[in-house]
């Protein structure tokens, strides 16, 4: 291994005259002197939190004994191929799969709050807590995992949390059956009663994170000139690289061109929809592509490119809105997503609905992929992450709350060993699983997390 003689901090940014700053990727300079080994560069476990809405078609009775979403197996001999994760196979030795956990939570506690299921679920799926029925500012629900994490260790990165969302999340007041659209478009909870905003625009996202500083009208500047961030940079790049040995100008001229790739992709997105052609989503801002399968991987590359410079180590990420009427051309089924789960008990409508579910998991491996292929120290960031996926919702056609899928991927720097099934008993609360991956994420001291009754082991 190449070290050289320079040493360069870990929190290293790169900064134009416009005070626009770039975070640096982990380099081998980075390691103090004599020390190279993994623990060296050891960070805090990254974290990721996927809501997909509207549980899965698994969820549903007939749809459970067919293995339309968790295999039939418990252990470590699954068989993935006849349900939704069947695209996660190559990543079996990350996946820890919970079968059997339910959200009690979302369940209606009195006869006023019965019909709005749909619109409870995402504010309990990571805080696990009932939310107030209301329609005004007076909202309660729970402090949510992402931030347990982002408070502890999210405080020595320069953002210590990120919101990001696909579906539209600008509905103002009240949603439906008395309650505010506030639950339904956040996930992420700072406190029972501050929920988090999230972003949409990659190119907000982006900015936010690889563009910070300088001003508004810098910023805009920029973007006019359809120039890159590091161009205002060429001269501070050239300077760094010559203090840089050959692996590690090596590891910096990806990651710049990371960059310039996840610009360049922006770019064509905002001259597409802001040309005479007819959009598919014409609600959605220029920046937004019409494309599902185009936003979500656009949003996980800003996601690991985040990780790989720690600029932040924690997002939620919300990609479905309940009630949506989206269709997804590449599921192989052309029902909107809403009435799609819908499918009345159906036996060849679950075996549509699960089409979607099939698809949306279909999109987690791109992710995981480009973690597998980013190294930190001596090991990957895909080794150094917990990603968590799942939703708050059982059967969808019932609006109810039980058989939650949930999945998790990553061996959360070596406290998640992976290549497991886990089945729980009936009547285990969802808390249970992620209290026990508050856990493995370093909050060793917690002693509960929303309804958890105890924790629930992520190994066998």
């Amino acid at each position: 291994m190449f070290i050289t003689g320079k040493y360069i901090p870990r929190r290293t940014f790169l900064r134009d005259v416009g005070a626009a700053t770039l975070a640096l990727p982990f380099l081998d300079a980075m390691r103090p002197a004599g020390r190279v080994s993994a623990a060296a560069a050891l960070d805090p476990t990254r974290l990721v939190c996927i809501e997909m809405v509207h549980g899965a078609a698994g969820s549903n009775a007939w749809g459970s004994t067919q293995h339309l979403w968790s295999p039939e197996t418990a252990g470590r001999n699954f068989d993935l191929s006849p349900g939704a994760l069947s695209s996660l196979e190559p990543y079996r030795d990350f996946l820890t799969i919970v079968s059997n956990t339910d959200v009690g939570m979302a369940e209606a506690f009195s006869p006023p709050e019965i019909g709005g299921d749909h619109f409870r679920t995402s504010s309990v799926f990571l805080t696990q807590s009932h939310p107030k029925q209301t329609q005004g500012s007076d909202v309660h629900a729970g402090t949510s995992l992402d931030q347990f994490h982002a408070n502890r260790f999210g405080q020595d990165t320069p953002i210590p949390s990120m919101q990001l969302c696909i579906e539209n999340v600008d509905q103002a007041g009240g949603c439906a059956y008395g309650y505010t659209c506030v639950y339904t478009d956040s996930i992420s909870w700072a406190s029972p009663t501050e929920p988090l905003p999230v972003t949409r625009s990659p190119r907000v996202a982006f900015e936010q994170l690889f563009g910070v500083g300088g001003t508004a009208e810098e910023r805009a500047a920029r973007r006019r000139a359809d120039a890159s961030i590091l161009d205002w940079m060429t001269s501070r790049v050239a300077e760094l690289k010559r203090e840089l040995g050959p692996t590690d100008r090596q590891r910096m001229e990806r990651y710049l061109e990371n960059i310039r790739e996840i610009e360049r992709r922006i770019q064509r997105v905002e001259a597409r929809n802001t040309s005479d052609d007819t959009r598919e989503l014409p609600e959605a801002p220029a920046g937004v592509p019409d494309s599902f399968d185009e936003h979500v991987k656009l949003m996980f590359d800003v996601q690991a490119l985040a990780f790989e410079a720690d600029v932040t180590r924690v997002f939620s990420f919300k990609m479905g809105r309940d009630a949506s009427g989206r269709v997804y051309p590449l599921s192989g089924t052309d029902k909107p997503f809403h009435s799609a789960s819908h499918h009345g008990g159906n036996e060849d409508a679950v075996v549509e609905f699960s089409k979607i579910n099939r698809y949306h998991v279909s999109l987690l491996p791109y992710f995981l992929e480009k973690l597998q292929n980013t190294m930190e120290g001596d090991t990957h960031l895909l080794d150094k992450s917990l990603i968590l996926y799942g939703s708050g919702m059982g059967d969808p056609n019932l609006h109810n709350h039980k058989r939650c899928p949930l999945v998790v991927l990553g061996h959360a720097n070596g406290r998640l060993p992976g290549g497991v099934h886990l089945m729980a008993p009936d009547g285990t609360p969802m808390a249970n699983p992620m209290l026990s991956m508050l856990h493995a994420l370093g909050h060793d001291d917690l002693a509960g997390f929303g309804d958890s009754t105890g924790e629930f082991a992520l190994n066998i």
